[in-house]
């Protein structure tokens, strides 16, 4: 069975306070090569049956609507994964 992948991030101008600690975690063990993360999710939607056009309308939908919180995220890909 198909699966449609959604990446969502927090919106690049708010503050992300979970990188900001790996960030400095990354710092103290060594690795200050990384002078900014930023941590997301990412979603499997799991689909019975072709992932036609109106499938993926309704992955994007449900990614905006129910899977993000619009005010404080971007939907940043919505994919199929083979």
């Amino acid at each position: 069975m198909p699966t449609i992948v959604v990446d969502v991030m927090p919106k690049a101008e708010l503050l992300d306070p979970q990188g900001k600690a790996v960030t400095g975690s990354l710092a103290r063990l060594g690795h200050g090569s990384f002078q900014n993360v930023r941590i997301g999710k990412r979603v499997e939607l799991t689909v019975d049956g072709p992932v036609t056009d109106d499938v993926l309308a309704e992955a994007k939908k449900i990614a905006e609507d129910v899977l993000s919180n619009q005010v404080i995220e971007d939907v940043v890909g919505i994919e199929v994964a083979e």
